[in-house]
């Protein structure tokens, strides 16, 4: 039997209606009355429906390119299942040549501070990490975890520059450029390829680090902030030349390509006398850091926040963020006021230096960790949301708190140590259970 020349005939719908245009701010809503008019997150939204957000791209995005929608659901899409691995030997990426990681919000306990002598670098643990040195794209997430000074002993990252986020006690950092000292609540940026070494005044000592493969840390664009706002340049704080007063031998280490590699010297590698130029360590105190926020309604996005970026080849997309979350005042009217439901296209590694996280106010404890990938959902546990939704709307200022984010365009993987280290919270979805689903009035029947 020969195929028939004849077209064959096209059922067309004539049954429904549509909104037209491409790429236009559409409305719609099945129930009359349960989108909300004027704002995207008000307090108590019609019908009690949760808001969440999806983000198809960066927050940063250029207008034109940017693209988001807001839903209004009866129950968000963060009370899911575990996702398990399925095989599907034909469906094959080259991203599935590594560790798999499935699409599930992963959150860990502090990370416990090592018992046996441990200096920095030996405590240099990767929790997640995206792209590669090679290519100079990517970031990595780690912590360190240690209780003793380097000593004669230094490290060159040839990979990446690393922003360190202090949590517990003080470093005392000798870089090739000077010295340099950071508290909790302060961060330090060394560049990739200069010698360092990191002594702990006070003893046992936690925080973060972020491995920067891609474009150098810069400060983002304002935009329609103006010329003042966010982190001012006049506040970043870099080393006056300093030698190291014992010359003597060192252990000096480099990383590269993903690797480490050793060699001994019978000098310091801390013998500038004098430097000039725009390539140096530096230090900031995140107290300095002028928020910004709603006046009026409304969450902003986490953008705002943002301290330092690494920009992509794409414009407003970041390779990294570095976002932070200081003390503030939330005097926003009729709206819900912490992090609302939300899938976002980039993926959004989380600390906490101190006190506690809005969202999250119970289990994301400081020297902890969250990490939420591509469009996987998240957003406040149950009690936060409760909270948030029947709490009086007076002026409040968060206080005594410190919440730090490592962003990125491209996909984290978690590492071994990550995920059977002991931290990995293998309840953390459970905070999200109890969210009830809302019962919406009939639809009408057309």
């Amino acid at each position: 039997m020969t195929p028939s020349s004849e077209p064959i005939p096209v059922m067309r719908d004539t049954a429904l209606s549509y909104q037209t245009g491409f790429g236009n701010e559409f409305a719609t809503e099945s129930i009359p009355g349960t989108l909300p008019r004027g704002r995207n997150s008000p307090q108590r939204p019609p019908q009690g429906l949760y808001p969440e957000l999806i983000s198809g791209t960066a927050f940063t995005a250029p207008r034109h390119a940017n693209r988001r929608t807001w839903t209004y659901r009866t129950r968000p899409s963060v009370v899911t299942g575990h996702f398990e691995l399925v095989e599907h030997p034909t469906w094959t990426t080259l991203a599935t040549n590594g560790t798999a990681v499935p699409p599930n919000p992963m959150r860990w306990h502090p990370f416990p501070l090592p018992t046996t002598p441990t200096d920095f670098l030996q405590g240099l643990h990767t929790i997640a990490a995206t792209g590669h040195p090679d290519f100079q794209t990517g970031v990595a997430a780690l912590v360190y975890l240690a209780n003793e000074s380097m000593g004669r002993r230094a490290l060159v990252n040839i990979d990446a520059e690393m922003l360190i986020v202090p949590q517990q006690g003080r470093l005392r950092i000798l870089t090739e450029l000077g010295w340099l000292e950071v508290c909790p609540g302060e961060i330090a940026v060394i560049p990739r390829g200069l010698g360092f070494r990191v002594d702990l005044p006070d003893g046992p000592s936690r925080g973060y680090v972020a491995e920067n493969q891609g474009a150098h840390f810069r400060l983002p664009e304002l935009g329609p902030i103006g010329s003042n706002g966010l982190a001012n340049a006049r506040d970043f704080l870099s080393p006056l030349a300093a030698t190291d007063p014992d010359p003597g031998s060192y252990e000096i280490f480099r990383r590269f390509g993903g690797r480490l590699y050793r060699a001994g010297s019978d000098s310091t590698p801390f013998n500038v006398v004098a430097w000039h130029g725009n390539l140096a360590p530096y230090k900031y105190d995140t107290a300095n850091f002028m928020t910004i926020g709603s006046i009026s309604f409304d969450h902003p996005d986490p953008s705002i926040f943002t301290v330092l970026t690494s920009p992509s080849d794409s414009p407003g997309v970041a390779n990294c963020d570095f976002v932070i979350f200081p003390p503030r005042w939330l005097v926003a009217e009729d709206t819900f006021r912490p992090p609302w439901y939300h899938r976002n296209v980039m993926s959004e590694f989380m600390g906490l230096v101190h006190g506690q996280y809005d969202a999250k106010p119970e289990g994301f404890r400081p020297g902890g960790a969250s990490l939420h990938n591509c469009m996987v959902p998240h957003g406040p546990d149950a009690d936060a949301y409760e909270r948030a939704s029947s709490a009086p709307l007076a002026p409040q200022k968060l206080a005594d708190t410190l919440a730090f984010m490592f962003e990125s365009r491209t996909r984290f993987v978690p590492s071994a140590y990550a995920l059977a280290g002991g931290s990995l919270d293998a309840a953390y979805a459970q905070c999200w259970s109890s969210l009830a689903g809302r019962v919406l009035p009939a639809t009408p029947t057309k």
